[in-house]
């Protein structure tokens, strides 16, 4: 599990993990229904880490490709922190347990 904030450098290309069957990227995809823009979650991590934010960008699915060059798909969402301005993060989908809804922006907002 990797969250990469303001002061880490971005992402590319390269995703630690890639996902290829069906059922993990449908999960992937249910995330990203979940991630409304504007709202407020606590996202439980597989590492059993947790990170609280707003979501700044509706999160997508996309084609990466793993350090052994496997292409497969994964993507982030980006948290930011309203009262800590210069705090962000990129969380990867494929880290993502649980998501836990703080605020009344829930699935099926609108997104931008």
């Amino acid at each position: 599990m990797t969250i990469f904030t303001n002061r880490n450098a971005a992402m590319g290309q390269i995703a630690d993990r890639v996902y290829i069957r069906p059922e993990d990227i449908q999960r992937l995809e249910k995330w990203v229904e979940e991630l409304a823009v504007n709202a407020r979650v606590s996202i439980q991590l597989r590492n059993h880490g947790t990170v609280e934010g707003i979501v700044a960008v509706t999160p997508t699915v996309q084609i990466f490709r793993d350090p052994e060059g496997q292409e497969g798909v994964n993507g982030v969402v980006k948290l930011i922190d309203t009262i800590e301005s210069d705090w962000s993060a990129l969380v990867w989908l494929g880290d993502i347990e649980q998501i836990r809804h703080l605020d009344s922006v829930t699935m099926g907002s609108s997104k931008a």
